[in-house]
């Protein structure tokens, strides 16, 4: 039994190590501390059961036991029995965790956050990995195939990751799992008791055969081949993980290379942080320019018949020379050179950093960060933009109407025309843009037909009370009710500018903020927006910002889209302008102008910003006091019997007296006699006493001795500096022996001081380290509790097969087999 916990701890272990691959997707270690404690709750519960002698599938069915209950501890719902015992409400709430996991997975690239849903998935998987990886190993005595489950721990980074998984993580779980593979050799080797070497010398320690030390150096080898082969074997690093594409966004779009951006769902996440009460500042920006455009971090390009959606991006690092957009000015087109600062605030936590479109040099970012010059984004694989500081050269372009109506259009087998023109056919969406296009001839006068087409005039309005949902009969119903927030605005144009045949996409990114001076910007969640871009040939993409700018605060208009709900003419900037109102007061939500409009409170990605949770750390707390409250148990338990026995040692004979009259008629007192049985049993408790300071302080006890011999044999090996003690123990063996064999036991002696005696010898000749586990734990309480469960479980397994053979007796087949046979 020894054996088989040993192995099933160091099962429990190995699938700590395989877990290693995990720690390059989680952001902190909260996983590994809720693993850690999973794990361990799963391998008590299964070496209970094997103490118990539980059959196999009595052991699953405890180690399921102790997930429920770990699993209910580490993640509460608040409905909990003594915050560990589950409810129907427990089961439904991680019910919820795991359908929250889905779109969270969608929304959060590597490194992640500590998001409930995503760590309870995690610690799930783990805990549920180490119950197979028990049965294997124990239960079934094949360690070897326990390495299939352990494989698929390491399969999570693997699939979600684009780049290769750092080859650190997978030597240690190799490690592991040739731990647990060496542990099962000895422990099988040693069942046959002595063991016996290669050349048939008979020893008494186990020496490695070379066979088996043949074993191990090939699989040393073959682990490190694993890890170092791919990394000196060129293109070995990415291979089939690895985008399709070479920069210019032509890559396969499939949603979800795990730590790509591809995995963020920008307008799930639009749509669900639009409604939030509380400010929270994002991103601080400070440039030179004196009328910078908003500050963008993705896009969605891809259009399905489910909506937009974000295209995985390609690219190269962005710590290197970047295109300079400068080279590719014309008539009607300004492009000047700026430079910016952001700092970004833990509350943004996404692997996308917000930059102004067309960087051309970076400072600060480190070569995990890679840039798309399609997309014109910066994102990474590998890191998050939280608490990042950076600077960025970038050219600002601005047009003149002119100069985009003179924009040929594309030719037909243009790359980005056939692929940012694709939209699903939705009837309504091309009778209204054959409507609006009808008659114009370039396409900046189409899309400026499409854009002048949300405006207030025509009966559009801003409302935060709308489904945000991109998908064509969204875009339907927002045409036909024409009540939406940005993410429909932006959308919406976006669609109906691809379906007249000109490449358009939707951007997300940060309208301007609070100005506080030199061209410093304070950018919270209020600022987050979603706006359309379009591209003309020749020229590039051009912002169209649809919402309405009252709307938006912080937004911008520009002399190429100019605010059609303003109510007269405004000269605008020699690029662009702030709307009316852009960072005036006036503009913003309070405005009695706009009582019929909500303002874009902006979407958080990553992170929920300042949404209130309840504490965890009163449940940290109550755990670790519930924990220590456990460890102290068997303290607490042998204090309570040495207390009890000695309360019975320290009285020093058990006499019975009597009050007879005397002769003047006093009372006097004699001595009528010695209760014998209380002497023998005070004799007993000092012993026992004994007996387990001897286990606890690791002394050899022989049940077989003889009290005195047992006594003597102490006083030669154990006492034999402690003069005190040696008498000490000699006077307890004469007690016990007396109280065993004689007729009269021993009475008048003073048997607890003998017992401090012995126990301070003792405590003195052993080592910190027993000493501190007979104060803590002491060694003869687990053993007695140990045998008390083992004598428990076997009664209970004599009474379950006196059952069985009982009910045996009324089992139908037994009773027509008796029938005689007519």
């Amino acid at each position: 039994m020894t054996a088989h916990r040993n192995l099933g701890f160091v099962a429990a272990a190995a699938t700590l190590l395989a877990a290693a691959p995990l720690s390059v997707i989680f952001e902190r270690w909260t996983w590994l501390v809720q693993a850690a404690i999973v794990v361990a709750v799963v391998a008590g519960a299964a070496a209970l059961s094997r103490l118990a002698r539980a059959p196999l599938w009595g052991q699953v069915l405890a180690m399921l036991a102790g997930l429920t209950l770990a699993l209910t501890w580490v993640f509460p719902g608040g409905t909990e029995f003594f915050a560990f015992v589950p409810t129907p409400a427990t089961f439904a709430h991680f019910g919820d965790l795991l359908n929250a996991s889905l779109p969270d997975m969608r929304s959060y690239g590597v490194q992640v956050p500590d998001v409930d849903s995503l760590l309870f998935l995690a610690v799930l998987g783990i805990g549920a990995v180490a119950i197979v990886v028990d049965v294997l190993t124990v239960g079934l005595r094949r360690p070897a195939l326990a390495g299939l489950p352990m494989l698929a721990i390491y399969s999570v980074p693997v699939a979600v990751y684009v780049d290769s998984v750092p080859a650190t993580p997978f030597v240690v779980g190799a490690c592991g799992y040739l731990w647990l593979l060496v542990t099962d050799n000895v422990d099988r080797v040693r069942r046959f008791g002595r063991r016996f070497t290669g050349e048939g010398r008979d020893v008494d320690v186990w020496e490695a055969s070379p066979l088996a030390a043949a074993g191990r150096r090939l699989a040393v080898v073959g682990v490190a081949l694993a890890v170092a082969l791919p990394l000196v074997v060129p293109g070995m690093t990415g291979g089939l993980m690895d985008a399709v594409g070479n920069g210019t966004g032509t890559g396969d779009g499939r949603p979800g290379q795990g730590g790509s951006p591809g995995r963020i769902d920008l307008f799930a996440a639009l749509s669900g942080q639009l409604n939030q009460s509380e400010v929270t500042e994002l991103v601080k920006v400070s440039t030179n320019e004196p009328a910078p455009f908003y500050l963008r971090f993705g896009v969605a390009d891809e259009l399905r018949p489910d909506g937009f959606r974000v295209r995985v991006p390609t690219g190269k690092p962005a710590n290197r020379n970047l295109p300079d957009p400068v080279e590719r000015g014309g008539r009607g087109v300004e492009r000047q050179r700026y430079r910016a600062s952001v700092e970004v605030s833990k509350n943004l936590n996404m692997p996308l950093l917000p930059i102004y479109a067309e960087p051309v040099k970076t400072e600060d970012v480190s070569g995990n960060w890679l840039y798309d010059t399609n997309l014109q984004i910066v994102f990474s694989n590998r890191d998050n933009a939280r608490g990042k500081r950076y600077s960025f050269d970038y050219v600002r372009s601005t047009f003149s109407p002119a100069a985009l109506r003179a924009a040929p259009s594309l030719p037909a087998d243009d790359a980005v025309l056939r692929q940012q023109t694709a939209t699903p056919f939705v009837a309504g969406v091309n009778q209204l843009v054959n409507k609006l296009v009808k008659g114009r001839t370039n396409d900046y006068d189409k899309v400026r037909a499409i854009y002048d087409y949300f405006s207030v005039e025509n009966g559009f309005t801003y409302s935060l009370s709308t489904k945000g949902g991109t998908s064509g009969d969204d875009i339907t119903d927002f045409l036909a009710t024409k009540v939406g927030f940005c993410q429909q605005y932006a959308a919406a144009m976006a669609w109906l500018v691809r379906s007249a045949g000109i490449p358009a996409r939707v951007a997300f990114g940060f309208s301007n903020g609070s100005n506080s001076g030199n061209g410093a910007y304070v950018l919270t969640n209020r600022n987050l927006h979603a706006w359309t871009e379009v591209y003309f040939g020749g020229i590039g993409w051009v912002p169209f910002d649809a919402t309405p700018a009252a709307s938006i605060v912080g937004s911008v208009r520009s002399s190429w889209a100019p605010d059609t709900d303003a109510p007269e003419e405004v000269t605008p900037l020699p690029g662009s302008t702030a709307a009316p109102g852009g960072a005036d007061p006036s503009a913003g939500p309070k405005d009695p102008d706009r009582l019929d409009k909500d303002a874009d409170q902006g979407l958080a990605v990553g992170d929920n910003g300042p949404t209130r949770q309840n504490p965890v750390w009163p449940w940290w707390v109550a755990g670790a006091l519930a924990l220590l409250v456990l460890l102290a148990v068997p303290a607490l338990r042998r204090s309570a019997l040495r207390r009890r026995r000695r309360a019975r040692a320290t009285v020093p004979a058990a006499t019975t007296l009597a009050a007879v009259p005397g002769q003047r008629g006093e009372a006097r007192e004699i001595v009528v006699g010695v209760d014998a049985d209380r002497a023998r049993a005070d004799a007993h408790a000092a012993w026992d006493e004994l007996i387990d300071t001897l286990v606890d302080f690791h002394v050899r006890v022989d049940r077989t001795e003889t009290p005195r011999t047992t006594a003597e044999r102490l006083a030669r090996e154990a006492l034999v500096e402690d003069a005190g003690a040696v008498t000490g123990v000699r006077l307890l063996g004469r007690a016990e022996e007396r109280a065993r064999y004689a007729r009269d036991p021993l009475t008048g002696e003073e048997l607890y001081p003998a017992l401090r005696s012995v126990r301070g010898a003792l405590a003195a000749r052993a080592d910190r380290r027993t000493r501190l586990l007979a104060a803590l734990l002491p060694p003869s309480v687990l053993l007695r509790w140990r045998t008390a469960l083992t004598d428990r479980s076997a009664r209970l397994v004599t009474t379950t097969g006196q059952v069985r053979q009982r009910l045996l007796r009324w089992n139908p087949r037994r009773l027509l087999a008796g029938r005689p046979a007519r």
